[in-house]
């Protein structure tokens, strides 16, 4: 499809935004359409992918052989949620209480990019440990919605629009998920925005919310089921699924054909319960990572029109004899695995090629090594000090294309890790979710919480 194409029936307005100031933002502003320019037409070419790499392999040796320290750049957030590069090394980066924000890693400091209107109430508890039962402040105001993902155009600096998907209140008095782009250079960013997709359903719980651009440049985004676990098998709604249209809204020209005769053909895959990453293998394969229920944490490699199988299959009695698409990871226990990215830089050199992201409950890093064969994998029990770090995932019930292995690292350092992004320099960045009422133990949230943090192997 033509993206500068104009006067599409998904190509809605935000009619209800504020203005950006220091002290807040108020008032409100019509947005009128406008044609994109032409010279942001994008190829749709995985191989133009600058980390395309078809011919990768992963890593035989563990991951544990480096330790890693945190670099503190940023405190005292208001649980971030999503970091995305530009081109530019500049980072943006969103804070569930309603922000978007713009952080130079050079020094020159952390700004306000806007704070829509239309983004629901959230709230995050003060910085320090609280002496409240974890029961009181389990949920805080806004539940799990709010401010969530966050993603830039291609071609920026060109084309100066970033993304951010967020839970808005709709003018009936309820809510929704949205996708909506603002350009970042105007004088008042928030005033631009543009919906790229909405009707995304919203609740208390199971958001989604990761958005970000694949190596094909069409923009990727994870929805949640909001609670209401029918919904990630009906394919007439955009809940629990993963979406994947162009920087207009449109589905992308080769989305699958799903069953249903009012199947929605922005849905690249359906039957996922709550996905919070979307990043892909060097050879352009996605890949998701999705919170299960008392366990049965997943990652799972997508495949065009699969069906994952939530709310119908989690365990390994339920897949079994199954049609439903096999996760490579279907964890015992509770990791609450979320934002990731699969690492390809050189600055951590014994994580290259290895799948890494953020765990809540679990409160550590996880890195997750994928290989064909299971005799491939690198051993589980290098984890020194005694103590075992790792888990196989190779048996007969799991994808039969993957066989991995999981280490964890930094276990209590940062707490509650939300989500971890490779950035144009190679070094890894991750923020915590240390403020969002849910806390593990009586250590989180510290004094300098919310963090974000560059990893650093301890050598350097």
């Amino acid at each position: 499809m033509d993206e500068n194409a104009v006067g599409r029936t998904r190509r809605r307005f935000l009619a209800g935004v504020g203005a950006v100031g220091a002290a807040g933002f108020a008032g409100c502003g019509r947005l009128a359409e406008r044609e994109l320019r032409p010279e942001y037409e994008l190829n749709h070419t995985a191989e133009d992918w600058s980390r395309y790499d078809p011919e990768w392999d992963g890593p035989t040796n563990s991951p544990l052989s480096v330790s890693l320290e945190p670099e503190v750049l940023v405190e005292n957030l208001e649980i971030p949620w999503d970091l995305a590069f530009a081109p530019t090394g500049e980072l943006f980066l969103t804070e569930r209480t309603g922000r978007i924000r713009r952080f130079d890693v050079e020094g020159s400091g952390l700004e306000t990019i806007g704070k829509p209107a239309s983004v629901i109430d959230a709230e995050a508890m003060a910085p320090g440990p609280d002496d409240k039962p974890f029961w009181e402040t389990w949920f805080v105001e806004g539940g799990e919605g709010g401010m969530l993902g966050v993603a830039v155009h291609p071609k920026y600096p060109e084309a100066s629009y970033i993304y951010a998907y967020f839970t808005a209140e709709t003018e009936g008095g309820g809510k929704e998920n949205r996708v909506v782009r603002y350009d970042v250079d105007a004088e008042d960013p928030t005033e631009t925005g543009e919906i790229v997709v909405d009707g995304i359903p919203a609740g208390g719980v199971h958001n989604g919310g990761r958005i970000a651009f694949g190596p094909d440049n069409y923009l990727w985004i994870t929805t949640g089921e909001a609670g209401q676990g029918d919904l990630a098998q009906d394919t007439s709604s955009l809940a629990g699924s993963v979406l994947r249209v162009n920087t207009v809204g449109d589905p992308a020209d080769d989305n699958p054909d799903l069953p249903g005769d009012d199947a929605d053909d922005r849905i690249y895959t359906y039957g996922h319960r709550n996905p919070q990453c979307i990043t892909w293998l060097p050879d352009a394969t996605p890949v998701v990572t999705e919170h299960g229920p008392d366990g049965h944490d997943e990652v799972n490699v997508l495949e065009p029109g699969a069906n994952y199988g939530w709310p119908e299959a989690r365990t390994e009695s339920e897949y079994r004899g199954s049609d439903f698409h096999r996760p490579v990871v279907n964890t015992p226990e509770s990791w609450g695995p979320c934002g990731g990215v699969f690492y390809t830089g050189d600055a951590i050199p014994a994580w290259r090629n290895r799948l890494v992201f953020g765990s809540l409950i679990g409160q550590r890093i996880n890195v997750v090594t994928l290989a064909e064969e299971a005799g491939d994998l690198p051993p589980v029990e290098d984890a020194g000090e005694g103590e075992t770090r790792g888990m196989r995932f190779d048996a007969d019930w799991l994808d039969s294309d993957y066989a991995a292995t999981a280490h964890w690292t930094l276990t209590d350092v940062l707490g509650r890790v939300r989500h971890v992004e490779q950035g144009p320099d190679g070094h890894l960045y991750a923020i915590t979710s240390n403020r969002d009422g849910r806390p593990k133990g009586d250590t989180f949230p510290r004094q300098r919480d919310d963090v974000l943090v560059r990893l650093r192997p301890r050598s350097e």
